[in-house]
């Protein structure tokens, strides 16, 4: 079968080739780009074992010795220092594709600002920006709910958290869906060149600027903060702004579409939800499961040789692990296929597992409860005004999601 995992065509429908991986290849050979052999992972048992199993690291450098990694990867200089010197460095040199003691540094920076208690004093803010968005749109009846709605509404609030100015919030949207689509096509980064040097110089600019004017936004505090005694280089600052940027506002922005999309695909859960808006906190859980807004995770390597699903996988190996298809499995889940804004047992694995483990879940959690439940009380008669099948899914390795969701209401 074909597995082109940043195909927007396979996107519209990977499930049944999902379902087929599961049954007879659980542990499954692909050729990358480039011609570059990766495994993909497909049961609910094996991607949890992954993402908590620390010898699947996220740096090659520790999978490889600096002899090894210049003969199957010779862009990817031995020493992070150097490294650091290329200009596209912050799209990797980040907390997510760092393993410890470097993660858990990076990661203890901004863990406070994300928990579940600090989070939930957005919820007003929150709230208030989705009515605003949607008082924009309501006596028009009709919107696209991507560009109008799931989009400025996280985006809105991770450059608030950060402190970016109102203006330049258009400006990111080009820039992470160029940075996000391009994921896994080694030919369409090559054409992100200019457009990547403005993202890093305006990001550098910003830094500057925060730290001659600081506030309180977490940007400021990131400037001032030290960790063990070390403060964030330079580097580390661009690293982190730009993963909390594209991260903060991705995966909600699908949270949204996706949702609302399920909805509208099964209507008896859709009426359900209107009934009973109490649900909204389960239902919110079942869209993560249904149709996540990720296809797989951020890509890992072996540090040693394991055994998975009868595979023997070689230190140095890369390996992705499909959540979309984990989140699926029939022997995890009962009617895995179907939508249930009620199931009780939930535990999907749309955010990750172990020490990667999304840091921005409640944030996302909120703002999708928030968005959705308040859509449907405003516009109880949302329909779809596209046929599904005419839906364009949007292009890369991670993000599963469509480019636009036509309403009306």
């Amino acid at each position: 079968m074909d597995f082109n995992l940043i195909s927007p065509a396979f996107k519209a429908n990977p499930y049944p080739a999902f379902s087929w991986l599961r049954t007879n290849a659980p542990v499954y050979q692909i050729n990358m780009q480039g011609d570059r052999p990766a495994w993909i992972i497909s049961r609910y048992e094996d991607v949890d074992t992954v993402l908590k199993d620390q010898r699947f690291v996220k740096n090659v450098r520790n999978a490889l010795s600096p002899e090894e990694l210049s003969q199957k990867f010779p862009w990817v200089q031995p020493d992070p220092q150097q490294q650091q010197q290329s200009g596209n460095a912050f799209l990797s040199h980040h907390m997510l594709n760092f393993d410890p003691p470097d993660h858990t540094r990076l990661r203890s920076l901004v863990n406070l600002s994300f928990t579940p208690r600090l989070v939930e004093q957005w919820r007003e803010r929150i709230q208030a920006i989705t009515d605003e968005l949607l008082d924009a749109v309501q006596e028009r009846g009709e919107m696209e709910l991507i560009g109008e709605f799931a989009f400025p509404l996280p985006m809105m609030v991770i450059t608030e958290m950060l402190g970016v100015p109102t203006v330049d919030r258009m400006r990111f949207r080009t820039w992470s869906n160029q940075v996000v689509e391009a994921s896994g096509n080694f030919e369409a980064f090559q054409d992100l060149r200019e457009s990547l040097r403005e993202f890093r110089n305006y990001l550098s600019d910003l830094i500057a600027q925060k730290s001659k004017q600081p506030s309180e936004d977490l940007l400021s505090k990131l400037i001032r903060t030290e960790a063990e005694g070390e403060k964030l280089t330079e580097e580390e600052l661009i690293a982190m702004v730009f993963l909390l940027l594209v991260a903060g506002h991705e995966t909600t922005v699908n949270l949204i579409g996706n949702g609302v999309l399920a909805l509208l695909q099964y209507p008896d859960q859709l009426e359900k939800l209107k009934q009973d808006p109490s649900l909204i906190k389960s239902a919110v859980e079942e869209f993560l499961r249904y149709q996540g807004p990720l296809i797989t995770a951020t890509q890992r390597w072996l540090s040693e040789d394991v055994e998975m699903g009868g595979q023997l996988l070689r230190r140095g190996d890369q390996v992705l692990v499909l959540l979309a298809s984990a989140n699926r499995d029939d022997q995890r889940f009962a009617d895995a296929e179907g939508l249930d804004i009620t199931r009780e047992e939930n535990h999907h694995l749309a955010f990750g597992k172990g020490i990667h483990f999304c840091l921005g879940a409640p944030l996302a959690r909120l703002e999708g409860q928030i968005a959705i439940g308040t859509l449907l009380r405003r516009m109880p008669h949302l329909n779809l005004a596209i046929d599904p099948q005419d839906l364009v899914w949007r292009p890369g390795m991670l993000i599963m999601g469509v480019n636009n969701l036509p309403v009306t209401f």
